[in-house]
């Protein structure tokens, strides 16, 4: 497959795809010098790189071009990536912090993404944008999870009843909480995603092959590279490949030449995956123009409905249209990105008949009433696709 770069919507889509490596070579600093000698809506480029993560890395790549580059623009982009910088450090000591924390008590977290993904992968914090923090931890340790985190003033402000709390945590996958300094900036998960999308990841095989890795000097756990790879491309299709950011990271996984592709190819298998990956390739190939790793591409180049999914989604994502996550067209599309049909039944059965806090926020039954809440979903959920 050519690794020629996509046919843009626009040249501003354009500029913002060159300017997303994070260590161009000469050919790429060529073709982001031939697109700034075109007219250039730059207002557009930078509401666009900051939709898409990578105003840090424009800022990095123009500021090598800067002379071709209006000063205002380079300016609004230090600011930017400056503020990054700050963040990044604040957050790497927030997850120092919370990881001691942790460990103190005996609780072993993973981290992954944020900070941890621009150390390891792109070798500068400065260069990934990171809004926030995000842990694996096991399920059996949520409750002394709460509790520890208490004690760093980090709360939560999701409020599950009694009567559902064990069926909140077996269908659900993360808790958000919130601190002193700022909404939202830790993300606690026990798994790779809400169950209704029917990926049932290894969890435990995940912290049993996490690799030690080293952060701001000290040594923490993080998912193995095939382990980040299948995590990451599925959190992205789960959001429809939605910002390059998120394809940036898995460029940088593959440009390790150790990874174990039969291993890989295995897990995808028996997850019902392979589509999602294949897809996940064919777009990191189409926008950052990485090469498919030659293991793995004659399986990829064989899939058309990867390709022809592939098609649609970068088509969308060029043009910046959004999937809503609550319409009938959105979980079309996510039966669409899986190659069994058992894992479309379950894909679709899960989703009918899984209660979350919708539904306890809808209407707040008794104990002994609990297993209605099923009712009650089917009732919203025809609702929504009358509206759909």
């Amino acid at each position: 497959m050519s690794d020629a770069p996509t046919t843009s919507v626009a040249p501003e889509w354009e500029l913002l795809l060159a300017a997303s490596s994070a260590d161009p070579d000469e050919s790429a600093l060529d073709r982001i010098r031939r697109l700034l000698e075109k007219s250039v809506e730059w207002e557009v480029v930078l509401r666009r790189a900051d939709k898409h993560g990578t105003s840090s890395l424009l800022y990095q790549n123009l500021l090598r071009l800067e002379s071709m580059v209006p000063s205002s623009v380079l300016a609004l982009l230090r600011r930017s990536y400056e503020g990054n910088v700050f963040k990044s450090l604040f957050l790497t000591r927030e997850l120092m912090r919370i990881v001691d924390c942790l460990e103190r008590v005996g609780i072993e977290a993973v981290p992954y993404k944020g900070v941890v993904m621009s150390e390891v992968y792109y070798g500068d914090m400065a260069l990934r944008q990171s809004s926030d923090i995000d842990l694996f931890v096991r399920k059996r340790d949520l409750g002394r999870v709460k509790s520890a985190l208490r004690d760093l003033d980090y709360t939560t402000r999701l409020v599950i009843p009694d009567e559902v709390l064990e069926d909140y945590i077996a269908a659900g996958y993360e808790w958000t909480f919130d601190s002193p300094a700022g909404p939202n900036l830790l993300e606690v998960q026990w798994a790779l995603q809400p169950r209704f999308y029917a990926v049932d990841f290894d969890m435990d095989g995940l912290f049993e092959r996490a690799v030690k890795v080293t952060i701001a000097d000290r040594p923490v756990r993080t998912p193995s590279p095939e382990d980040l790879l299948l995590v990451l491309s599925v959190h992205a299709a789960k959001h429809v490949w939605g910002r390059l950011i998120w394809l940036r990271d898995i460029a940088q996984i593959l440009k390790r030449e150790n990874l174990n592709w039969d291993w890989v190819q295995a897990r995808t298998r028996e997850l019902g995956i392979d589509r999602i990956l294949r897809i996940t390739l064919l777009l990191v190939n189409r926008f950052l123009e990485t090469t498919i790793p030659a293991a793995i591409e004659s399986v990829v180049l064989a899939d058309p409905a990867a390709q022809d999914l592939a098609e649609e989604i970068a088509a969308a994502v060029a043009a910046g249209i959004s999937y809503d996550t609550q319409q009938v067209s959105y979980f079309r599309l996510m039966m669409r990105l899986r190659e069994r049909r058992a894992d479309r039944v379950r894909f679709l059965a899960r989703l009918t008949f899984t209660p979350g806090p919708g539904e306890w926020d809808a209407v707040r039954l008794p104990g002994p009433l609990v297993p209605l809440y099923r009712a009650v979903r089917l009732v919203r959920l025809a609702g929504r696709f009358r509206r759909g």
